[in-house]
């Protein structure tokens, strides 16, 4: 005996050792009626046994009044009408015999009179009367199984564990009940939220490996158009490829969006501003059938947020909006300051308490059943025939808000319409320092630069294109394809190197870890650091280097030579 609660002790009188201590050598089946040495004289009580964890069992005593001996439970059923364990006495075919007030409550119902398991819980995969007739037989009793509740109920879990009883004239089960709707609950948000990360990071590893591959081709596009002019035959084919490749860098955005590690460049804004400027476009968007108010609070906080990024979320809600309304109807988009003074919990998220700007965005559309409600911000996941929409666009939402710092909620009824909610932080707006002057950047490829650029990439394509921009510009061009052989290049003392152009993550030591080594030695190197993950995806590595600045793949000709010649001459002018 592991533990003993008080009630028992009272009841006995004594704290037992073992099983036995109660009941003596017999087997103890859970239903039988026994009789016990209590602490006043001997008493009837009937056993339930339910397992537990980890093989172990729970006994409980339920004291009856009735005179009767040690025999099996069977009209007696009524006996346990009160006892705080939901029970259920069912047949060899599934029909539901007897059960009592706990399991009812917990099954929603009032009667159990003409139903039958399958009736009132689902979940198993296969017809229940299989899994019934198994434990008659011996064969699935005492093993626990996760049921669901059918109906109005469908959101209770019950586990439900099967005990043979009677004999071998009226065999029949009876069934333990435990509500473990909050546990599944939990389990629900656990693997929903592993489910998240692991297409997070499959869609960040994906869009890395594809920003190597467009900066490949469209770097090679641009090589091309330089040498081709709108008069030649190829001019339009290049145009055609430069442009999908822009296309397919957009797509690779918004999976890297939807995975929270795309670039962003936040900055303090009002969003009635912004709203007012997207007016004008989002009411061409709608079209005629459908009417866009926009409503705002005259007091709104400002938020901090990329106002690009910020954009295409609200494009993305307006849009589904739209389509939810092919016979018309009216869009609101209402924004208005929310406190919260107690954390708030609300769809598996937890909302700190403070200040937000609340921005709802409400149609009147054919709204999204319950069922697929949950799944709405998962990518590639539609509610749209096929055709008509790709599953990137609330799921490319969902990761700017919370990349953002925000949150985004959906509420929705079928054929009364859909109402989604993003919080945002309010951001407090402090007086700063003047600041420094923006140097202004040169135009691209007008003559000609000096300099000796070191540049390391593992992906051969995207180095043999980044050599040949700079070499174009005028530049002098080192190449490596790791870090330690940039390093043993640098070890010559009369080797000259102004710029080092790096990859961050490369196999082996990576780009910050080896600038840092080299810069040791040449501390007035400057740096340029080129990555298709994000800028923070290698934490504040780059606010750590000097004279260190950060370029996103896919990168043109033009962005990879401004950026060089830009910190070059930031040097220059330094010195």
């Amino acid at each position: 005996m592991l533990f003993v609660n008080e009630a028992c002790r009272a009841f006995l009188g004594y704290r037992p050792k073992s099983i036995n201590d109660i009941f003596g050598e017999a087997p103890l089946r859970s239903g039988q009626a026994r009789t016990v040495a209590a602490s006043s004289g001997d008493m009837n009580v009937t056993a339930a046994v339910v397992d537990g964890v980890t093989g172990r069992k729970e006994v409980y005593l339920i004291p009856s009044d009735a005179d009767f001996g040690p025999r099996e439970l069977s009209a007696e059923w009524d006996a346990i009408e009160d006892l705080p364990v939901p029970l259920l006495k069912i047949s060899s075919d599934g029909a539901v015999l007897a059960s009592n007030r706990e399991a009812r409550s917990l099954l929603g119902i009032a009667t159990t009179d003409g139903k039958r398991v399958g009736d009132m819980l689902d979940g198993l995969g296969r017809p229940i009367g299989d899994w019934l007739r198994e434990a008659i037989d011996g064969r699935g009793g005492y093993v626990s199984q996760f049921l669901r509740g059918r109906g109005d109920h469908h959101d209770t879990f019950v586990q439900v564990t099967l005990n043979t009883a009677g004999g071998s004239s009226d065999p029949h089960l009876i069934a333990v009940l435990n509500d473990v709707t909050e546990l599944k609950t939990l389990e629900a948000q656990f693997v929903q939220s592993q489910k998240m990360q692991a297409i997070g990071q499959l869609a960040g590893g994906v869009a890395h490996d594809f920003n190597n591959l467009l900066t490949a081709i469209s770097g090679h596009c641009d090589l091309l158009l330089l040498r081709h002019d709108q008069g030649d035959q190829n001019y339009g084919d290049l145009i055609q490829i430069h442009q999908n490749a822009n296309r397919a860098a957009s797509l690779v955005g918004q999976l890297l969006a939807f995975s929270r590690k795309q670039n962003l460049q936040p900055e303090v804004m009002d969003l009635r501003d912004t709203l007012s400027d997207l007016t004008h476009l989002l009411n061409r968007l709608v079209g005629e059938k459908v009417i866009l108010t926009l409503s705002h609070a005259q007091d709104l906080e400002q938020i901090k947020a990329d106002k690009r990024q910020l954009e295409q979320v609200l494009m993305n809600l307006v849009v589904n909006a739209r389509d939810a309304m092919p016979s018309g109807g009216e869009i609101h988009v209402v924004t208005q300051n929310v406190t919260y003074h107690e954390q708030l919990e609300r769809d598996r998220a937890i909302v700190p308490p403070g200040d937000y700007v609340l921005v709802k965005v409400t149609d009147e559309g054919h709204g999204i059943p319950p069922e697929r409600l949950p799944k709405i911000f998962e990518p590639f996941y539609t509610t749209k025939r096929t055709g008509e929409g790709t599953g990137l666009g609330l799921s490319t939402a969902y990761g700017i808000v919370k990349q953002t710092g925000g949150f985004i909620f959906a509420e929705s009824e079928v054929d009364r319409g859909t109402e989604f909610s993003l919080l945002f932080p309010a951001h407090e707006v402090t007086v700063a320092p003047a600041p420094k002057p923006v140097p202004v950047l040169p135009k691209p490829l007008s003559g000609s630069d000096e300099g000796v650029v070191l540049l390391v990439e593992d992906e051969a394509p995207v180095r043999a294109f980044a050599s040949r921009a700079l070499r174009l510009r005028g530049y002098t061009v080192l190449e490596a394809d790791c870090a330690e052989t940039a390093l043993s290049m640098l070890m010559d003392p009369d080797l000259s190197v102004d710029i080092f152009v790096t990859d961050v993550i490369m196999p082996g030591m990576d780009g910050p870890t080896w600038v840092r080594e080299a810069l040791s030695d040449r501390p007035d190197t400057k740096v340029v650091f080129v990555s298709g993950y994000a800028e923070d995806a290698f934490g504040d590595e780059s606010n750590q280097i000097p004279n260190s600045v950060f370029l996103p793949k896919p990168f043109s000709l033009n962005d990879l030579t401004v950026t060089v010649r830009a910190q070059l001459e930031l040097g220059r002018a330094g010195a």
